[in-house]
């Protein structure tokens, strides 16, 4: 299983998780949900404190992984499958362009 915090702007908004299964969960911290209830991460994925579950990696965060010649760069750098989307999404998308990044989980449930 790994595990990327999720940050939205200044604030831990929640986990990422990609299951032994192969499944995708997203959930809301419960903190967050209850201080920022209209920021969310994105239209698809409104607040609230039901995950978000699915059977490939959101449409969202597929899109903060880069693409054309810079995924190459990445793949080839950090030895990543192109087809590992969320090997990609952890090491590629600590510090994204806009106000949402992911920060891998460590084994001791703390962030990097």
């Amino acid at each position: 299983m790994r595990q990327g915090n999720v940050y939205y702007k200044d604030y831990l908004a929640g986990t990422i998780t990609e299951t032994n299964e192969g499944d995708y969960v997203f959930q809301y911290e419960a903190t967050y949900v209850e201080a920022h209830p209209s920021e969310f991460i994105t239209f698809t994925m409104p607040v609230r404190k039901e995950a978000y579950t699915d059977n490939k990696l959101f449409p969202f965060f597929e899109g903060l992984i880069p693409e054309g010649w810079l995924l190459d760069i990445a793949s080839k750098n950090w030895k990543i499958n192109r087809n590992d989307r969320m090997g990609l999404l952890l090491a590629c998308c600590q510090n994204c362009i806009g106000a949402v990044s992911v920060v891998p989980k460590t084994d001791d449930h703390e962030s990097l």
